[in-house]
């Protein structure tokens, strides 16, 4: 019989107070080895505060914490041999190429290729022989990025990677998290933004006021999210015909142009816009407040009309 491996990130009960500002009140976590576990909320949720205590960068209150099966407290120095780590502000103020800094943090890991460096630099659009001092936010970005993901580690735990990306970057970085994924090592991704995740992530739990308000799949997430749509037609609908469907609701025509809420699955509303000549569609992706205002609650607490926590 197959023994199960260990989570690769563990907490039971963490907290954390900064002063009379209590950051957590008892987060849980499980990650799965070899898995994308996506953490999202809003700023000021708990995110960075969370990964620090992970990172044994700041000390817990209270709580239980395992980080590859081991406690970050005492094995701190040796659990981040392990880690590629992207903080979610990156302070860079050295006048070394950006090539001669990377060779550098490589070197403190024991060594990294340097034709690996120059791989991820590349696909990423960095150019090495610039003074990191002098690059913009994005292009810093980049080499945090690089630093991340240079030495193949176990485990990469980033907040918030896209940050200063454009769009074309972002792809290419969710691509080399689903090539880490392939290679069967786990990616612990922060984000305050839905859309960013949800693409790569198996599950994803979902913090706010320092409180797990869900942790599931990212496809039932997914299903529960609201989305904007606007569609174009070649000559005017009646609303109605829109506002009686499944998962539609706030329906509304002007001239030619129907917009409305759709509430999980799309499906109903594209078979009855098949029946008229549609000329444009757009779709809004939701983003994390709408997530939370739709299935949590409107005051996003994530506790149900009985008084339980919805999940977590």
């Amino acid at each position: 019989m197959t023994v199960p491996s260990p989570p690769v990130i563990t907490a039971h009960g963490l907290t954390k107070s900064y002063g009379r500002h209590r950051a957590l009140s008892g987060v849980d976590l499980d990650v799965r080895p070899g898995e994308v576990f996506g953490f999202l909320g809003p700023n000021g949720a708990g995110k960075t505060t969370t990964i620090r205590i992970l990172l044994d960068l700041i000390r817990r209150d209270s709580g239980d914490v395992a980080v590859l099966d081991r406690d970050p407290r005492s094995e701190g120095v040796d659990i981040r041999r392990h880690i590629g780590y992207l903080p979610g502000e990156l302070t860079m103020s050295s006048r070394r190429p950006a090539r001669e800094l990377l060779t550098y943090l490589g070197n403190l890991r024991g060594g990294v290729r340097p034709d690996r460096i120059a791989e991820l630099a590349e696909r990423l659009g960095l150019d090495l022989a610039r003074p990191v001092r002098g690059l913009s936010k994005g292009n810093k970005q980049k080499v945090g990025l690089v630093q991340a993901f240079m030495h193949d580690p176990r485990l990469l735990i980033l907040d918030e990677p896209t940050s200063g990306l454009d769009p074309l970057l972002q792809q290419e970085f969710l691509a080399m998290v689903r090539e880490v994924r392939g290679q069967g090592r786990t990616v612990f991704m922060s984000s305050h933004v839905l859309s960013e995740v949800q693409d790569v992530a198996d599950r994803a739990a979902v913090i706010r006021s320092g409180r797990i308000v869900a942790l599931e799949d990212m496809d039932a997430l997914r299903a529960r999210a609201v989305r904007r749509v606007t569609l174009g037609f070649a000559a005017p609908v009646d609303a109605a015909e829109f506002a009686r469907l499944e998962n539609v609701r706030d329906a509304a025509v002007d001239g030619t142009s129907l917009t409305c809420t759709v509430e999980g699955s799309p499906d109903a509303l594209i078979k009855a816009a098949a029946r008229h000549t549609v000329l444009s569609l757009s779709s809004e992706e939701p983003d994390l407040e709408g997530l939370f205002f739709t299935y949590y609650g409107a005051n996003g607490s994530g506790v149900d009309e009985e008084g339980r926590h919805a999940a977590g």
